[in-house]
């Protein structure tokens, strides 16, 4: 397979050219306008962001993309689908609210927001695709009815997956809550009780009421359990790991087969930021200071080769100091291939997605990167 064409530029701007219109720019250099967005459903994936979380973008980098869509005739939403676990995203009306909350209004941003799963997250689409793990994925309804589909995506870490970039946004993103339960069950979590000290940070995080605190112990129970891995993020005493040690492997080959049914057989375009690098989801309600420097807008019409190329320039960076990347790097021991996402989250490994996604044909890891 050839070189897949990545564009960048970075964040500089001048009093001629500001972040918005540079952002127009990278899209028009990368190939936008070969699209024909005619009378075209348009969805654009994006992360709305949890209530209280301000790594997110923000809601003007849409409405750039919006305007877009429609001065080349198409019919643009933002959209997303609901989330497992309990926040301010569960439901399609905590999830709208939320997203105003945090700037994404169609006044805003120019068009309107649609929570693709529905309701209750029960809205879906099943997409035949007879993947290696994947037989039918489970996707958010209005996604899939759109004729063209943009992802735009904050680029960071992930306490799951090593980073969130495209393929996550695209595959765990519009999953409905069952495609989304799918993609986590292959492992569930468990408590070292030895590091436990019974804070209830699991219980309180958890949707399903599975984690079980007995004697300032936790125990999860499995049956309740849908394996999201948000318990794992919130334990202080880092004391919660899932059981199987492929579960991480798992994810990421079940996420990449879920951006499979999402990106074939339509135009898809896809742009990542790589700003307010947290190093944890936006899913968080909180967002701790960035791992590395904000870095640049990133376009190309390969997912696989945008997400390897943001890997690939993250780690060009130097760690921002007192970051847990930085700290990360001061007491754990290294070993070769090592990088800024896996010494942020050592039991992550998103390689393996990117490996996938190549061996299903959703992209390729070689890519040609040009600066504009």
């Amino acid at each position: 397979m050839e070189k897949a064409k990545v564009y960048f530029t970075d964040f500089k701007a001048t009093g001629r050219e500001n972040l918005l219109q540079k952002l127009h720019r990278l899209m028009k250099q990368a190939g936008f306008e070969t699209i024909d967005f005619e009378n075209k459903f348009t969805a654009i994936k994006i992360h709305f962001g949890e209530y209280g979380n301000l790594a997110f973008l923000r809601p003007n980098y849409a409405r750039v993309v919006a305007d877009y869509v429609k001065d080349l005739g198409g019919k643009p939403f933002l959209t997303d689908c609901n989330t497992l676990y309990a926040g301010s995203r569960k439901n399609a009306l905590d999830h709208l609210e939320t997203a105003y909350v945090n700037g994404f209004s169609p006044y805003q941003t120019g068009c309107h927001v649609l929570i693709a799963d529905g309701l209750k997250g029960t809205d879906e689409t099943l997409v035949p695709i007879d993947g290696e793990y994947v037989k039918e994925a489970k996707i958010g309804s209005a996604i899939m009815d759109a004729d063209v589909f943009i992802s735009l995506t904050h680029f960071k870490g992930h306490e799951m997956t090593g980073f969130g970039g495209a393929l996550k946004n695209i595959g765990m993103g519009c999953g409905s809550r069952a495609g989304k339960m799918e993609q986590h069950r292959e492992g569930k979590p468990q408590v070292n009780e030895e590091l436990c000290v019974g804070c209830g940070s699991c219980k309180k995080i958890c949707a399903h009421d599975a984690p079980l605190i007995k004697d300032r112990k936790a125990t999860i129970d499995h049956d309740k359990c849908v394996g999201c891995g948000r318990c794992l993020a919130v334990c202080p005493k880092d004391a919660i790991d899932a059981e199987d040690n492929r579960s991480i492997e798992m994810l990421n080959y079940k996420m990449t087969e879920y951006a499979w049914a999402v990106c074939k057989d339509r135009p898809c375009f896809h742009i990542s930021l790589i700003c307010d690098v947290s190093p944890n989801c936006d899913c968080h309600a909180e967002n701790d200071i960035p791992i590395i420097p904000n870095v640049g807008m990133l376009a190309s019409f390969d997912p696989v080769a945008l997400d390897k190329a943001c890997a690939d320039l993250c780690n060009e960076m130097q760690p921002v100091e007192k970051s847990i990347l930085a700290e990360n790097l001061k007491t754990h021991e290294r070993h070769e291939g090592d990088d800024h996402f896996h010494m942020t989250h050592p039991d992550t490994e998103w390689r393996v997605g990117i490996a996938h996604a190549v061996k299903i044909g959703l992209g390729t890891d070689q890519y040609e990167l040009i600066r504009i």
